[in-house]
């Protein structure tokens, strides 16, 4: 053998030879590189090096099974390393499955491992591919404040104690309750206690795990809004809780159909209702939690973007009227980022303790740096300042969508209050029927929903919820513009 463990005919010493009684010389050739690595690596780690490429090579199908191994005596030759190494991964590999072997046969490559390493697939939802996006929903990632997440991180790693990255508290570290409690007493006019604070990973698992609670509680069905938010039926299926869809008016829901559900538990958007885009009046805030009272139930309150009202202070949220019947609910999905994943959830001191303990089985708790950034973020103002950014933006792009509307279709009616990151546009007459407007709107390259996507409609006009909060004012006028274009009235 040569000093590069190949024989006069050039190929690897170890490899059989057609007559050997394998399965050939092609499969063990082929996967022949891959085991090169473990003569080079250190000591320490060779034995470990030549398991690893020996499993990835029956993973990935190089060695296929029924696939003859050299002697280890040939194979530690050829690669220069002891005997004693290679005999120690065949007898390895041999116990996990991936070889088999018997006095006398030889080692052969077992059929236990039938795949291949599968690809890795991204399952994160994707915007619209299209020319002009309008679907509502998502805020400006470009706003997001890097500068100022990368100080208050590098702060908070210099700063934590070592004890700090044990597991926490699963209602959250007591220094972000305490500065949630803080801000939205503050900013949305709660009632606020740090103890009643559970801190979750955004509003979806504030709605599943309250959920789970209520359904522990012998609760079977929740009533949602219609049209509302098509994920709060799916987030209280997978809990084991069923929806009743209950109509809206021009104040809110409408409390005549709530109460002949006989329902005991209800979500809402009272400070900006998504999609309709109505403040829930102070009449219908005070008729839902005298329903409340007299029932002994629950109004859950999903305050999705509560922070953005542009014509005026926004409304305070319904939790602060009554706390013992009103569970609250947000996150920093819109301020912020989605994929930072943190929230909120305030929960009435009947359900504290429960909703404590279906947190801790959830998951834990939420990542404690994670925690602690936000809290320090929250402390020293950098939060306000991002509200106030934002809101800045978010005005300045609805005032854009607004006129786009007036200048391209005009006598089209937007509806709902000056907030949030969406408008109800209700377009005249003459560009219905909806199905073709959206048909050539699409077609156009415009991804953009109607209001009947959410839920029951009154008429079959062209009534679209468009999104604007993503897009820059050139975006919009672009955008508006070329669905114009494709959607003219013939």
């Amino acid at each position: 053998m040569t000093s590069s463990g190949t024989n006069a005919k050039g190929t690897p010493a170890g490899s059989p030879s057609p007559g050997s009684g394998s399965s050939g010389s092609a499969p063990w050739a082929a996967a022949w590189e891959l085991l090169l690595p473990a003569a080079s690596a250190p000591a320490r780690a060779r034995g470990r090096t030549l398991q690893e490429a020996l499993r990835e090579s029956v993973r990935s199908g190089r060695l296929a099974p029924g696939t003859r191994l050299p002697a280890s005596r040939e194979l530690a030759a050829d690669l220069g390393v002891s005997r004693g190494l290679v005999t120690e991964a065949y007898e390895q590999l041999t116990a996990e499955g991936y070889l088999r072997s018997g006095r006398g046969a030889g080692t052969w490559v077992g059929d236990a491992v039938r795949a291949a390493r599968p690809g890795v697939r991204d399952l994160a939802p994707r915007a619209a591919d299209a020319r002009a996006d309008f679907v509502p929903g998502t805020p400006d990632l470009s706003l997001f404040p890097r500068a100022a997440w990368a100080a208050a991180q590098r702060g908070v790693l210099a700063e934590l104690p070592h004890h700090a990255l044990g597991y926490p508290d699963p209602r959250g570290l007591p220094r972000l309750r305490t500065a949630l409690a803080e801000l939205l007493s503050r900013r949305r006019g709660v009632v606020a206690d740090p103890e009643r604070i559970v801190v979750v990973s955004g509003v979806a698992q504030a709605m599943t795990l309250l959920g789970f609670v209520l359904h522990a509680r012998g609760v079977r069905d929740v009533g949602v809004e219609d049209p509302g938010s098509p994920e709060h039926a799916s987030l209280y299926a997978s809990a084991g809780v069923g929806t009743v869809p209950l109509p809206l008016d021009e104040e809110g829901l409408a409390t005549g159909p709530l109460e002949a559900s006989g329902v005991r538990a209800v979500t809402t958007t009272p400070a900006h209702q998504f999609p309709l885009g109505i403040a829930y009046s102070a009449r219908r805030r005070a008729e839902l939690l005298d329903w409340a009272r007299s029932v002994d139930g629950l109004v859950i309150e999903d305050d999705y973007d509560g922070d953005f009202r542009y014509d005026r202070a926004p409304v305070g949220a319904l939790q602060g009227l009554d706390p013992e019947h009103v569970a609250y609910t947000g996150s920093v999905s819109k301020s912020l980022a989605p994929g930072l994943r943190l929230g909120w959830l305030l929960v009435p001191a009947s359900l504290a303790e429960e909703a404590v303990e279906r947190k801790r089985t959830m998951d834990l708790g939420n990542p404690v740096v994670d925690q602690a950034l936000l809290a320090r973020f929250i402390e020293r103002g950098d939060y306000d300042r991002q509200l106030r950014r934002c809101q800045r933006a978010y005005r300045e792009r609805r005032d854009t969508l607004v006129s786009a509307l007036e200048e391209h279709f005009p006598g089209t009616e937007v509806s709902g209050i000056a907030a949030g990151l969406h408008v109800i546009a209700a377009l005249p007459e003459r560009y219905g029927p909806r199905d073709h407007f959206l048909e050539r709107a699409t077609a156009a390259g415009v991804a953009v929903r109607p209001l009947a996507h959410y839920g029951e409609t009154v008429d079959d006009g062209v009534r679209l919820v468009l999104g604007y909060a993503h897009l820059s004012p050139a975006r919009i006028r672009d955008g508006v513009r070329l669905m114009a274009d494709a959607t003219a009235h013939e």
